[in-house]
């Protein structure tokens, strides 16, 4: 092996790409706990849109997030083909509904490109890169970004 090989696994990072509301995403690998069929949830009165309800796994309760409802993308219509990414971000565990998880990608960090959009608000953006995948482009998620505004930091 030489230091050439060497580098190059330093720069590989993996990703779980999805589908949500109709949108190719990918999540680092590092940030996914489980991936499970749907189940029903129990609502929560008053909660936010996007917030399906909670679920009891293993004894935790953690909250389900309908992905595409927290990106604006609209409600995902819920069917027992649906998805929910178990994920942690910082302490926090919770779900993540999506439409279809597809495939583990390695890639090296050098084939991500910066994302060309700001947010109007001027805040950070939870869409860091895009990923061009045969021929498609994947957007990038920082669920940190995502959901820092819920309460309690996120990272």
């Amino acid at each position: 092996m030489t230091d050439d090989d060497t580098t190059d696994r330093g720069n590989i990072i993996e990703f779980v790409s999805l589908s949500a509301g109709g949108q190719g995403f990918c999540v680092e690998i590092t940030s996914i706990r489980e991936i499970r069929r749907w189940s029903q949830v129990t609502a929560l009165p008053f909660s936010e849109d996007s917030v399906l309800g909670v679920m009891n796994l293993r004894g935790a309760v953690i909250p389900i997030i309908d992905l595409a409802g927290r990106l604006g993308l609209g409600t995902t219509e819920i069917g027992s083909r649906n998805i929910v990414v178990v994920v942690a971000i910082g302490s926090r565990i919770m779900g993540l509904l999506v439409d279809s998880v597809s495939e583990i990608l390695s890639v090296n960090s050098e084939t991500i490109r910066p994302n060309p959009t700001l947010r109007r608000d001027g805040g950070t953006s939870h869409v860091t890169g895009l990923l061009p995948v045969e021929d498609v482009m994947l957007r990038v998620l920082d669920l940190s970004a995502l959901f820092a505004n819920d309460g309690e930091e996120a990272a």
